[in-house]
């Protein structure tokens, strides 16, 4: 077998209660069409990754005997989109009526960073290389 790290990752499923309304956030703000779309799920292409939405009520079948989360668990990642200009990306998610988080910001490690999350409360961040 090859060494799992050395492959892409292809998909990420993202459980959600709302697949209409959160499916609808991802059309408005990221200007993406399904890849793919039944009555349980939508996948969204971004760049050589996918994102499945799947309703929660669906998400127990696929992590048995895990536990699936509810929405006020907490976060526990963040998805990173790399942006040319942070500033100018927040400018249009405001008119996109999305709430941000935080920022824009200036983080020690040499990135403008912004974040929001989407109506199942997964935390999305733009972020910008700042020249050295």
């Amino acid at each position: 077998m090859r060494n799992l790290g050395s492959l892409n990752v292809n998909f990420i499923t993202l459980f959600v209660e709302d697949l209409r309304g959160t499916r609808e956030f991802y059309q408005e703000v990221f200007g993406l069409s399904p890849a793919y779309e039944d009555e349980h799920s939508a996948v969204f292409t971004f760049g050589n990754l996918g994102i499945n939405l799947l309703q929660i009520s669906e998400a127990e079948e696929l992590i048995t005997p895990g536990t699936v989360a509810n929405d006020e668990a907490g976060s526990r990642f963040v998805l990173t989109i790399g942006v040319d200009d942070v500033d100018a990306v927040c400018d249009e998610l405001k008119k996109r009526n999305v709430t941000l988080l935080n920022g824009p910001i200036n983080r020690p490690w040499g990135v403008r960073t912004a974040s929001f999350a989407d109506p199942a409360g997964h935390v999305w961040e733009i972020a910008q290389q700042l020249s050295s």
